[in-house]
């Protein structure tokens, strides 16, 4: 009896584990940089910053004044499926400026969805291009810190970011993939794993669309689901 019982705890784990992988979110590079370190007093411009490197250490700083420089929400993205429109919280500015920067310095239109899970979600943000990898490569020396809200949760058309799961213990944000919760539940295992900062306010039909494209097994559609940039306002 004790020896079936230990069986059946060691089939449960191994399938709470498998499930566990299924869902949820992966980045698909890895990117090594240490936790941010803020100085109150250190003044940083935005023009300096990119002029030198933005790093872990002036991220947080950077940010916030590029979003008192650059206030927009909303996003409009264009796809060989359809179009979708994505709104931005004020409430998660640091988030918010790294998009609007990513969005206006033009990466988005060197990427695409590179990950769909039917029923989960979709992800964007990446692509097998050069210029993809470029512009990775040249502001790869920082990550976002989590800005975790409660009435933010993972429903049905939130916008959130992707993180490593692991060596990242203050669960800071990638900043270049992101995802888009496609489930009609919604996801709410995911609350307070991964910051969500938005939310598809118009274009779901076509998240749907894009999710049921044919994969290959790591998830990545056959043929690509290229993004751009319509609209930021």
């Amino acid at each position: 009896m004790v020896r079936y019982f230990l069986v059946l705890l060691f089939i449960m784990s191994v399938f709470s584990c498998k499930k566990k992988l299924k869902t949820s979110i992966k980045t698909n590079t890895k990117l090594e940089t240490s936790i941010p370190i803020i100085k109150k007093e250190e003044k940083i411009t935005v023009k300096k910053v990119l002029k030198d490197s933005l790093n872990s250490k002036n991220a947080f700083n950077f940010f916030t004044e590029y979003g008192k420089q650059n206030k927009e929400t909303i996003v409009e993205f264009s796809t060989r499926l359809g179009n979708f429109t994505v709104k931005l919280y004020n409430d998660t500015p640091i988030h918010r400026a790294n998009f609007i920067f990513l969005a206006k310095k033009g990466y988005f239109n060197t990427t695409s969805f590179h990950r769909l899970v039917p029923g989960f979600v979709a992800q964007f943000g990446d692509s097998d291009r050069n210029e993809t990898a470029k512009f990775r490569n040249k502001y790869k020396h920082y990550k976002l810190k989590p800005e975790f809200r409660k009435r933010h949760r993972h429903k049905r058309s939130a916008l959130a970011a992707a993180r490593d799961w692991e060596n990242n213990p203050n669960k800071l944000s990638t900043p270049f993939e992101f995802y888009i919760v496609q489930s009609k539940k919604g996801e709410n295992h995911l609350n307070f794993e991964h910051t969500v900062f938005g939310e598809v306010i118009k274009g779901m039909n076509t998240i749907d669309n894009i999710i049921i494209e044919k994969t290959d097994k790591d998830e990545w559609p056959f043929i690509d689901v290229d993004l751009k940039i319509v609209l930021i306002k």
